[in-house]
């Protein structure tokens, strides 16, 4: 078992709000207060702010701004799926308020909307914080409101194996979990590879390449250069021109999306370097591919775990019809076809059969159903693909499968990989 401390990132961000969160911890609590209604029998005392027997109000927080807004876009997918939901009827016939905040990627304001979303909108859960840093920034605060934060948009590993934050937990494979399959795809297809690495210089990037090299060791894949970006950034040329000199025969791309193209698209340019270009899940999205021109992007490996709607062979799926037709309905700017949105859907869907599972009508029931998931299916992900939680365990999902890109789309190829079976768990 490998053990993994606290970020750096995400103790910083705790210590910045801790005198913030000090000052409105009591008022904002009497507020909730005041709003609650009484759950009876075994659930006496839970708290119900959010929730009646008719509406559930949710909270999200997104980088509809910034330098990560090409992320803004997983909220439509969210807000469609809760829409088709409630013309359905409902969650357990109480219809979904979703709210969605703008945090422009920046910590500080996470921690305003949030504040906003707790304090003024009375929210049920803080369902979906995108980011590792605006999640950091925020987990504090919500915990100490005993507010739910509900499968996180980021993988960092410590939304899964910290143990002080009860009422926040992630939702996609974490990093290392990624990085471990890209390690046992090469120790298999390219056992002396020499890798090349390309990463944001935080919690995400360094997560995800020091999961990569404990993965690798022992093997012959060597990792003979790193290059890091900040997100304040105005481009990766730099980097990829020093990274091309290492003539390293992979170049692994931690990236997010503004920066995977970018780093896409110098590959591309520089025709006296080919090596094989893994780009990470969160940049894998066909948009960030299309602007470099899918003929320059040819053969890119990525891993996934949801089910791409461009993909011919989802045609005929009941879950992706659903889908696509929910997304020309209620999101009708928005293209179906985006993976970012699909992903909305596909979390968006994960929270609706936790709210099934949910024992108590409570944010407390909330909290404990997430953390209870049995090989939990849902329709967007791929087969093969479950959610399960536990004891121990706080990684909902934790198997990917990788695919190539070929012509104008991702292939699947390989099985896929359940990375708890194949490396154990990850612990504290």
């Amino acid at each position: 078992m490998t053990h993994w401390r606290t970020p750096p990132a995400v103790r910083a961000a705790a210590a910045a709000t801790a005198a913030l969160l000090t000052a409105t911890a009591c008022t904002s609590q009497r507020g909730q207060d005041d709003q609650d209604t009484a759950a009876a029998g075994a659930c006496k005392g839970q708290q119900t702010t959010g929730i009646t027997d008719k509406t559930i109000k949710l909270g999200g927080i997104y980088p509809l701004s910034g330098p990560a807004s090409a992320y803004g876009t997983i909220s439509k997918g969210v807000a469609a799926y809760f829409k088709h939901v409630n013309d359905q009827g409902g969650i357990d016939g109480r219809k979904v308020q979703l709210i969605i905040r703008d945090d422009g990627y920046q910590p500080p304001k996470a921690v305003e909307e949030a504040r906003r979303l707790v304090e003024q909108e009375k929210v049920f859960a803080v369902f979906q914080t995108l980011g590792t840093p605006s999640t950091a920034a925020v987990w504090d605060y919500l915990n100490q409101q005993k507010v739910p934060q509900p499968f996180v948009a980021t993988g960092a590993s410590v939304w899964g194996t910290d143990d002080k934050h009860p009422w926040t937990i992630g939702w996609q494979p974490n990093y290392i979990a990624e990085a471990r399959v890209y390690a046992k795809y090469l120790k298999s297809a390219r056992p002396k590879a020499k890798v090349a690495v390309l990463y944001q210089n935080d919690d995400f990037g360094k997560d995800l390449l020091g999961g990569f090299k404990k993965a690798i060791a022992g093997s012959g894949v060597k990792v003979v250069a790193e290059e890091s970006y900040e997100v304040t950034d105005p481009s990766v040329s730099a980097q990829m021109a020093s990274l091309s000199r290492s003539r390293a025969d992979v170049l692994l791309d931690v990236t997010t999306p503004k920066f995977g193209s970018q780093a896409l698209a110098a590959d591309a340019k520089n025709t006296k370097w080919n090596p094989l270009h893994i780009v990470n899940n969160v940049a894998s999205s066909a948009a960030v591919l299309k602007p470099v021109g899918f003929r320059n992007v040819q053969g890119v490996v990525s891993a996934t775990y949801f089910k791409d709607p461009a993909d011919p062979q989802w045609a005929n799926d009941p879950e992706v019809k659903s889908y696509t037709n929910a997304m020309h309905k209620y999101a009708p700017d928005a293209d179906p076809a985006n993976q970012f949105n699909a992903y909305g859907w596909a979390v968006a869907s994960s929270l609706h059969k936790a709210l099934d599972a949910m024992k108590c009508p409570t944010r407390e029931g909330l909290r404990d159903a997430v953390r209870n998931l049995n090989n939990v299916k849902v329709g967007m992900l791929l087969p093969g693909v479950t959610m399960s939680t536990g004891h121990g365990d706080a990684f909902p999902l934790e198997t990917m499968q990788l695919m190539r890109f070929k012509g104008e789309r991702w292939q699947l190829f390989g099985k896929p990989v359940d990375t708890r079976k194949e490396f154990g768990p990850l612990t504290k």
